[in-house]
């Protein structure tokens, strides 16, 4: 497995976040004005993308973390623990003390598990229920 950082939105990572959040979870705003300031990570098994996710600066020491997506096939697999760690690190690389991350409420166990804590604070996405969770780098 490799990381792969990009400071634009890569295909790789679209394609996988179309296949997740639009085509399985029905979600009809998949892009938007955070893509362009983003950092996008990609993980790879060989040459072939298996998961992604974004992250960008929310103030001096703060990032947010979203769209974390592994392709279906390989989901069980822990690649999504795996590329969220890698943004942790790179978020670390760059100054970076803290993460949020607004997440669906079905995945809200897997940040648990992560070491998020959640802010208590719960509200509706595109229809989907979702919560905030923070963490301490």
């Amino acid at each position: 497995m490799k990381t792969i950082v990009y400071e634009t939105l890569p295909p790789e990572a679209l394609a996988i976040r179309m296949q997740v959040f639009v085509r399985e979870q029905g979600f009809t705003d998949e892009e938007d004005e955070h893509d362009g300031s983003s950092i996008h990570l990609v993980l790879f098994d060989g040459e072939t993308p298996v998961a992604t996710c974004r992250t960008y600066l929310l103030d001096e020491e703060t990032y947010l973390i979203g769209r974390v997506a592994v392709v279906k096939s390989r989901r069980g697999e822990h690649l999504g623990a795996l590329v969220l760690s890698e943004a942790e690190n790179e978020i670390r690389r760059r100054g970076g003390k803290a993460v949020v991350i607004h997440a669906q409420m079905q995945a809200r166990d897997f940040y648990l598990k992560q070491g998020y804590a959640e802010r208590g604070v719960f509200d509706l996405d595109q229809g989907c229920p979702h919560t905030w969770l923070d963490k301490r780098l």
